[in-house]
Formats: structure tokens, sequence, C-alpha cells
């Protein structure tokens, strides 16, 4: 069958179109996305009328492409911008009165476990003991186990964007910003790391979504030209050296570097901040970047289903 999925995420409006069987890796077939940045759009912990507005034109343009694409079905779910906002349930129901589509609001935990999933499937079982971490515009998401259910999976409001809008008001931090920033990202990761620790190490550790596969890029990783199936990792000691570099750098100079779109280049350095502090925290070397993510757990959830009442 022929899905669309709607991600409404805190950074980008995206319409992934998929052909979709159980059994199968679903296969791309079309992508729509735009830059809604909804996790700026926020005044006082609420969606603006810009961004509400923003939010229902792309969606009513986004079922457009969907019908001409010939989708069956629309799954359409929105992560931490929306989750995380005081006017979630007044947003949502204005952008169904004026397109008809209801949006799911995916939970932190969901939103760990569908992306664990997804790594799963994509690693296989031989990854064995796995931990999982996305780090999204809105939040940072974290999962681990043996199984394709995370035995936890948890989210940390420590997204890029986030942090970016809260911290960077201007382009560089001095140092003694930098560090209480450091810090305090550090405190948050460290809280709740025995939930993954108790269970022991990981046989593989794996990483997904823009952010690290930006960072991993900019460490050397292959460019996204070479397909997915191009093996890609991001070392913690590359990671260190270039930290002070990017910290350094204008926004010009960071939009500059492989990876980095000038639309995303002001929230590389707290994207970096919080994979070093993931990667010091639970002592991992390196991680492994894994080209499937959220959307495809969540079209994988629903083959899953369907095959179910089958």
């Amino acid at each position: 069958m022929r899905l669309g999925v709607l991600d409404i995420g805190s950074n980008t409006g995206h319409l992934l179109v998929v052909d979709a069987h159980r059994g199968a890796a679903p296969l791309p077939a079309f992508s729509y996305k735009e830059p809604l940045r909804l996790a700026e759009h926020l005044d006082a912990g609420a969606v603006t009328q810009q961004g509400i507005d923003a939010l229902a034109a792309f969606t009513a343009q986004a079922q457009r492409v969907a019908e001409e694409k010939g989708c069956e079905d629309m799954l359409a779910f929105a992560t931490s911008a929306v989750r995380d906002a005081d006017n979630s349930d007044a947003v949502l129901g204005e952008v169904r009165d004026r397109t008809g589509l209801s949006i799911t609001v995916l939970s932190g935990e969901d939103e760990a476990r569908l992306t664990f999933l997804a790594v799963r499937r994509w690693l296989g079982w031989s990854a064995g003991r796995l931990w999982v971490f996305d780090i999204g515009g809105g939040s940072l998401e974290m999962a681990g186990g043996a199984d394709e259910e995370p035995e936890v999976a948890w989210s940390l409001p420590l997204g890029a964007a986030r942090l970016a809008r809260q911290h960077f008001t201007t382009e560089r931090l001095d140092d003694d910003a930098l560090r209480l920033l450091r810090k305090q990202i550090r405190a948050d990761v460290a809280r709740d790391a025995g939930r993954l620790l108790r269970h022991g190490a990981p046989d593989q550790a794996a990483a997904t979504s823009k952010t690290f596969r930006s960072l991993a890029r900019i460490c050397g990783a292959a460019p996204s030209a070479e397909g997915p199936l191009a093996q890609r990792s991001l070392p913690l000691g590359s990671l260190v050296e270039w930290i002070p570099k990017l910290t350094a750098m204008t926004r010009a100079e960071l939009s500059d570097l492989p990876g980095v779109s000038p639309s995303r280049a002001h929230q590389i350095v707290p994207g970096a901040l919080v994979a070093e502090a993931v990667m010091d925290i639970f002592e991992l070397t390196a991680l492994e970047i894994c080209p499937w993510a959220l959307r495809e757990g969540v079209i994988l959830e629903r083959l899953d289903q369907i095959g179910g009442l089958i």
C-alpha cells in the first residue's frame, strides 16, 4: 500500500510518501517538506497565530500532495513543539477545522519507543543489546533494550532548536555561558542515566535524525549522496576536537560546513553539546548513524497492526 506519513517536528513539517508492505522495508516514493520552525513560533509557551497559520497551510498542501501521489492513507503526528505548547489542543483543533485532518501528538516515550523500533529493524538482531539516541528540534530521545520493544524509553527537553532559542540569542556565547550550558545539559542527561546503565553496556549504540547526521558529516562521515547503505559513525574523539572550532564560528561559517543547511546552522553548537554529553556520560566512543528514525518507526508499527488484523 502507499502511505503518506506527515511528521510535524519542531523544525520541519515533512510528508514522506512510501510504498509499504508488511515484511518489506518501506520504500520512499516522494518527499515534501517545509521549514515550519514551530519551536521558534512560541510566545510565553504557546504557538503563535503565525505558527498555526503556517502549520495549517503546510498540512493542507501536504494533503494535496498525498492525494496526487496516490496515498491510500495518511499517518499524521506531531512531536515536542506541539506536545509541549500550552495551547496544543487549540492548535490541533484549528488545524483540524481548517484541513479536516486530525494530527496525533506523540508522547516523548512513544517517540523514543518508535525510533528504537526503526533502528532495531534497520540494524537487525545482530546488534544485540541496543541503545538509541535521537536529538530532535525540541527534545532528546533515549531508549535501550534487547528486543523490538525497548526496556526503557524516555525524552528530555534538550532539542537543538529549543536550546538555540533559549540560549543562543547572539551568534556566539562567551566561555562562561558555554560552560554553564554544558553543565546544565550534562546534569539533565546524567539525572536518569541509570535507567540505561543499570541494564549493562550495549552491544551496539546508534544515533539517528538530522542533528547526529550533520555532526557525523562534519566529522568526516560519507555524504548523503553515497546513499543510506554507506556506513556512517560519529566518533567522540572527532566531535570533541570539533566543538571548540564550532563555538568560534559565525552562523555563516557554520552553514558552509558539509551537511549543515543555513536554516539549521544556529542549532549545530547546542546539538554538538548534547551529543558530546550523551556519548561521554554513557561512555560511548562512537555512535553508528542509522538512516531510519521516527517516521519509519510509525510506518512499521502501522504495518504490524494491519498484519495482526489479517
